[in-house]
């Protein structure tokens, strides 16, 4: 499927699709313009996909509302994609754009299952990315220059662009024709940061072990974020959430926050799940020059020329355990909280830069009166997190209630 605007990109969508048809695949091109007349045939015209999203093609240009016709024909790409899908008929995706095509495009990408192609061509791709990537295996390619014509430059670009998506396709069909490969093993995902890595590799070793697939989520904000859909969409079987930073970034204006729902989805969706206090004694920011100044005189770490670490206050960690708490008190299903009063993270040790026994006592308590009276286990122990007995017996104890889960089941 190639999806954009032929009223401003006709050559370039032509190119492309000629690429990718000599190719041996079959094409089918979804116009998403609104405002002027197409310059290249589609086999999914601009006036069917507004129709997919509810409305027409008259009304949105009647209502003369760029970023309302950019949603509205978003909603009808996504349907024409889904339909497709749903049919056995889409093996990939290539869209070429600016900010509005890209912002088109990424919505019907993101819409689609990880593991099928999907490939922008965008000006953007140069910037954050975030908002078209999102939490899907959306691939990016910067367009170099603008995509307005076939020079010297875009010809290349794009040129490999078709054959990029050409090739993602082929092999996903290879896939598809051969059938699934055998998931026999049940997903565990686990969530980790570089100063809780040890007790994370020992978990997941163990729990390899024990017989799961360990997918395991770097804590940076983006990797809680598409944990977190992985749980709500039950892809999973049990949640080793040993690493819970991106709350102290939520609760200490941090730039790897998670946003509001981090430790969640689990809870709703009745996903057996350990939690910890992995890496509560940090937030983060990026170069110390762009450490707000209300921090001056606060115990900064320069973890790297791009990362600068804030130990949290008393009061921040008793927040931060506050929230981790009430969080998981509204588990619905098997919950245990894995209380680590050695340590947090490796720079929270006796010695260590972050070492802060008050904050840390500070953050246990709050979290321990959280979930006081609810249903969550709390196994509280005066190992350090990267202890490898702690990390064995939360990985122990997850494998149980996900057992005793089945069984009940």
């Amino acid at each position: 499927m190639l999806c954009g605007s032929l009223d401003t990109k006709a050559p370039e969508y032509a190119f492309v699709r000629d690429l990718v048809v000599e190719r041996g695949l079959e094409v089918v091109l979804v116009d998403t313009g609104v405002l002027g007349e197409p310059g290249l045939e589609a086999d999914v015209t601009a006036a069917a996909v507004a129709e997919a999203a509810g409305t027409s093609l008259e009304a949105l240009r009647a209502r003369q509302d760029r970023g309302h016709a950019l949603a509205t024909m978003a909603a009808g790409a996504k349907a024409v994609a889904d339909d497709l899908h749903a049919r056995g008929r889409l093996s990939g995706v290539l869209a070429l754009g600016g900010s509005g095509g890209s912002s088109i495009a990424a919505t019907v990408m993101k819409s689609l299952p990880v593991g099928l192609p999907k490939l922008l061509v965008s000006t953007m791709a140069a910037g954050d990315v975030s908002t078209y990537v999102g939490t899907s295996d959306v691939t990016l390619m910067y367009s170099v220059v603008d995509i307005a014509g076939i020079n010297s430059i875009s010809r290349q670009v794009l040129a490999n662009a078709a054959a990029a998506v050409a090739g993602m396709a082929a092999a996903f069909d290879a896939r598809r024709t051969a059938g699934a490969a055998p998931q026999d093993k049940p997903l565990v995902a686990a969530t980790m940061f570089g100063v809780t890595t040890a007790a994370v590799e020992t978990a997941r070793r163990r729990l390899e072990e024990l017989g799961y697939e360990v997918l395991v989520f770097h804590a940076t904000g983006s990797g809680g974020r598409t944990m977190e859909s992985l749980a709500a969409e039950g892809h999973l079987s049990g949640v080793l959430d040993l690493t819970t930073t991106e709350i102290a970034d939520e609760v200490g204006g941090g730039v790897l926050s998670a946003g509001p729902d981090r430790l969640t989805a689990a809870a709703v969706a009745g996903v057996p799940q350990v939690v910890s206090l992995g890496a509560l004694d940090m937030v983060n920011f990026g170069a110390r020059s762009t450490v707000p100044e209300q921090f001056e005189g606060r115990t900064l770490l320069a973890h790297n020329e791009a990362v600068t670490l804030m130990r949290t206050s008393t009061v921040e960690a008793a927040e931060i355990g506050g929230v981790v708490g009430r969080k998981l008190a509204a588990s619905t299903g098997p919950a245990a909280l894995f209380v680590p009063r050695g340590g947090f993270s490796a720079l929270d040790a006796p010695g260590g830069a972050f070492w802060d026994p008050e904050a840390d006592a500070a953050c246990v308590g709050a979290a321990l009166e959280a979930v006081d009276g609810s249903s969550v286990e709390v196994v509280d122990t005066e190992l350090h997190v990267n202890d490898a007995e702690f990390a064995e017996s939360a990985a122990d104890h997850l494998h149980g209630i996900i057992q005793r889960r089945r069984h009940e089941s």
